[in-house]
């Protein structure tokens, strides 16, 4: 057969071997930067041009617009047949299956799909009708409790599983949400509603409990096509082998080293047991990368060779040159931080564009300390993932109280404070700052005035912590440390995930340790962000467009830079202490590690300081992470700084 397209020339030999082998299983491993895109649009086009029906061939995808460029791809490469074929994403096929088939799935006719914002708003009203709640200290609120019902939803698990490894601090509350889960599916159907992750749930349902209609729609495909296999959840991975069972003519394409959506419901183990699922699979491996140069693959290869679980592979590249990555150790956290501002500002001179520049790190408050330095140096930048540090709420709460310690007229400051506690309300907040205000008496005046019991009752802790700072002279890291400690049953009682925000107060007084003045402290940590401005107010010495990115490793998945700093490359922070005790954890951890490190097409540097006091563990942390220590020199140059 004659094609179109000369497939032999525009694709290397194992995208052709991909995208010609066309029946039985097929498993595509494609290492990072291989063209998995364009060996699946290839194929698309091949199936059509072989003369294959379009709406016969099903491409699954994560997103839509993923769905509709390989498609489009496909139709430039052939013509406009490409466009009729099935693709879309896992919740729009099931949408469309469900709705043709509602009384099988079992509901009525003309359902609802409710968004994240009325399924909270039903837990809400559920959680309100509860006589329960109010006999417990503290009880999730209604958008953590519809993260805990589509955790539970999408790893098929019980909520006393999810509770007890992701809420710890909600442990002692599983009974009662345990009934409001019930309550809240039964309300669902009773109002023929179905959220996000019922659509995944009830087609799974439709069509293992209906072997003939599953025969019947299974039998439109002839071909099934999937993309980011590795991110598929267990729910999804049994759609597939319901759908593909008979014909066997699907293909999976993904990278287990880039499987890092755990803490989303993704499951490892589909991509590693569709061999078994489907015996006969053929497995071919895309290692010809297209982004980066060979000494930064010769890191990447050997950190996940490491792996325990996987599929080996050895990324190569014809790109030639490049420099051996950097492990650079330094003192402190902060001179981890102006090593990476000085690096910055030399590739900038040297032509660099700062949007091809990114620092990356694992949690969104490990960047906290470098925003500072940053903001500083008048370096315009954007976060991604995470908050920006002083747009976080809680670091806020913390700060104003240390801004009306240094100036008692901060009428913004002292609002903020009054307001996070119990029975305090504008009227009497404004009435509490004039009476300081008016008489002059500072913090410590606020156990001069005269107020209401209840008010006065309220504010006791409060008066206590004044009195306690304006007593001594505290250092600025006492000061934060004494306010830290007063703030935490507020957290609390205000927060959800208040763990996570205690390790972020934790972090703030560490930055607060290299201040001697509390004026000092409040101007750097007060600096805006060049970027955060919605005026031209750039510094001249950088273009308005071009700013630095700064990113969680998870927000980073699927970008490419031409330099990239992987910050806290430390062991206890990356991997972290908590995945130490699990196995799996500190897998996908290594595998997170994989992805940051194959971000950079021509530079990478991995930064860690050696001594930093981790206050959650009580440990000292100071060796490079465990994933690139043993790294010979000949792989990874070391330096200290």
């Amino acid at each position: 057969m004659n094609f179109k397209i000369p497939y032999e020339k525009e694709l290397n030999p194992s995208q052709l071997e991909a995208v010609i082998t066309t029946k039985g299983p097929l498993l595509i491993i494609a290492g990072a930067g291989s063209g998995k895109t364009r060996t699946l649009t290839y194929r698309v086009a091949r199936l059509v041009e072989q003369g294959v029906e379009p709406n016969a061939i099903l491409l699954l995808t994560f997103t839509r617009k993923a769905s509709q460029e390989m498609l489009h791809r496909a139709s430039s490469l052939l013509d406009n047949r490409c466009s009729r074929v099935s693709g879309g994403t896992f919740h729009s096929f099931a949408n469309a299956i469900l709705r043709n088939y509602p009384e099988e799935a079992g509901f009525k006719p003309g359902f609802t799909i409710i968004d994240r914002v009325d399924s909270e708003s039903l837990i809400g009203m559920i959680r309100k009708d509860s006589k329960l709640v109010s006999k417990f200290h503290t009880f999730p609120r209604k958008n953590t409790l519809a993260n805990i019902f589509g955790k539970a939803t999408n790893k098929i698990l019980p909520i006393e599983d999810v509770i007890a490894k992701d809420y710890p601090h909600f442990f002692i509350t599983t009974e009662i949400i345990t009934q409001m889960y019930k309550e809240y599916n039964s309300r669902k159907i009773e109002h023929n509603f179905l959220d996000y992750d019922d659509l995944l749930t009830h087609l799974h349902r439709l069509l293992s409990k209906n072997p003939e209609l599953c025969q019947t729609i299974a039998s439109r495909y002839h071909y099934i096509m999937v993309d980011e296999y590795q991110d598929t959840n267990k729910i999804q991975a049994r759609i597939l082998y319901l759908l593909a069972e008979a014909r066997r003519n699907i293909m999976v394409v993904g990278d287990d080293s880039q499987s890092i959506y755990a803490f989303r419901g993704a499951s490892f183990k589909n991509i590693m047991a569709f061999p078994q699922k489907f015996p006969g699979t053929k497995i071919i491996k895309l290692e010809e990368n297209y982004r980066s140069v060979q000494p930064i693959l010769n890191l990447t290869n050997q950190i996940i060779e490491r792996a325990a679980e996987k599929y080996s592979k050895l990324l190569f590249t014809s790109k030639e040159g490049g420099v051996k990555p950097v492990l650079l150790s330094t003192d402190n956290e902060n001179s981890q931080s102006c090593f990476v501002v000085r690096e910055i500002k030399k590739l900038y001179e040297n032509g660099i564009p700062l949007n091809q520049i990114s620092i990356l790190f694992r949690a969104g408050f490990h960047s906290f300390d470098l925003e500072v330095e940053l903001s500083k140096a008048k370096i315009p930048f954007i976060k991604v993932g995470g908050f920006k540090f002083m747009e976080s709420a809680h670091i806020k709460d913390v700060i104003a109280h240390l801004k009306v310690i240094h100036n008692p007229n901060d009428k913004v400051s002292w609002y903020r404070i009054l307001l996070l506690l119990d029975t305090i309300g504008p009227k009497t907040a404004d009435k509490i700052f004039n009476s300081i205000t008016e008489k002059n008496i500072g913090t410590a005046g606020l156990s001069k005035i005269t107020l209401k019991p209840k008010t006065a009752k309220s504010t006791a802790r409060l008066k206590e912590v004044f009195t306690q700072i304006g007593s001594s002279r505290q250092s600025v890291c006492l000061m934060g440390e004494t306010i830290i400690k007063y703030y935490t049953p507020i957290l609390e009682k205000k927060y959800d995930d208040y763990p996570k925000r205690i390790k972020d107060l934790e972090h703030l007084a560490a930055i607060m340790e290299r201040y001697d003045n509390l004026e000092t402290f409040l101007a750097d940590i007060s600096l805006e962000p060049p970027n955060t401005s919605i005026d031209n107010t750039f510094t001249a010495d950088y273009s308005e467009n071009d700013r630095l990115i700064l990113s969680t490793i998870h927000s980073a998945k699927g970008l490419e830079w031409h330099t990239v700093f992987i910050i806290w490359a430390l062991d206890g922070r990356f991997p972290s202490v908590h995945a130490l005790n699990s196995p799996e954890d500190l897998e996908e951890e290594r595998r997170l590690m994989y992805v940051a490190s194959t971000r950079a097409r021509e530079k990478l540097f991995f930064i860690h300081p050696t001594y930093f006091y981790d206050r959650s563990s009580g440990m000292i942390l100071g060796a490079p992470s465990s994933f690139i220590d043993m790294l010979p020199e000949k792989i990874l140059k070391k330096k200290s700084i």
